[in-house]
């Protein structure tokens, strides 16, 4: 009877200790599964935060401008300061800033200066993109580059009558140490305007766009985070199993 009882009592003590070990690993994984839901969290938390100042950059630029008689205009996103032809006077076919424009469009480059600098909120941008655009007129010069050449060249001379106005500007980098800004063309291929059929519609398509990304996660961190999730749910569930 004593042996009998001391093997129930033997077997009851290696379930106890069985199960403790099941509770202990079901913890773990429940902890491991919380680190990784907070992880992401903050993931998109800074990418929003990201986003918000971003919003609150533009819309400040905008209001610097129009305060000084300067139209621009913020698409839905609130990612792009776009700049008419009006404030810098392309003419159809040229990529030149005439010298009646010049302080207008100093100014501009300015007031982006004195936003982005304030409380240190360029941090948050990876890149502030200046964007030639051309009406849907066939160009033939600039070594035959068309349309892709002259909006290019356009965006190229905003940026050079800001590097001679406005030298701070080129000294801005991103968080990888890369340059803030960086120039493009996009010919005819982005028009504000659809329809070009009167002089106003094409002008308003010779014009420049400033485009501010944001610094925030990867879709590799995003992949990472979410193959940590999905390994951690699978752990608990085999562990919970019967």
């Amino acid at each position: 009877m004593s042996a009998l009882l001391l093997v129930f009592i033997l077997a009851v003590v290696v379930l106890v200790m069985q199960l403790m070990q099941k509770q202990s690993e079901l913890t773990g994984q429940q902890d491991e599964l919380q680190l990784t839901q907070a992880r992401f969290a903050a993931q998109v938390g800074t990418l929003q935060e990201a986003e918000h100042v971003r919003s609150e950059i533009l819309k400040e630029i905008a209001a610097g401008l129009r305060a000084q008689d300067i139209e621009v205009s913020i698409s839905q996103d609130s990612t792009v300061l776009s700049i008419p032809s009006s404030a810098l006077g392309f003419e159809s076919g040229s990529f030149t800033i005439n010298p009646g424009y010049h302080g207008v469009a100093v100014t501009v480059g300015s007031v982006i200066t004195e936003v982005i600098a304030k409380d240190d909120r360029w941090q948050y941008l990876d890149t502030v993109f200046v964007e030639g655009h051309t009406d849907n007129e066939p160009f033939s010069g600039l070594a035959e580059t068309g349309n892709w050449g002259l909006s290019t060249f356009r965006a190229i001379s905003l940026w050079d009558l800001w590097g001679e106005q406005l030298p701070n500007l080129a000294g801005y980098r991103n968080s990888e140490g890369s340059f803030l800004f960086s120039v493009s063309g996009y010919g005819e291929t982005r028009p504000a305007s659809q329809q070009q059929i009167s002089d106003e519609e094409r002008a308003s398509n010779r014009r420049i766009d400033i485009r501010f990304t944001v610094e925030g996660p990867s879709a590799d961190d995003l992949l990472e985070i979410q193959r940590q999730f999905e390994g951690a749910s699978e752990g608990a569930t085999e562990t919970g199993s019967p």
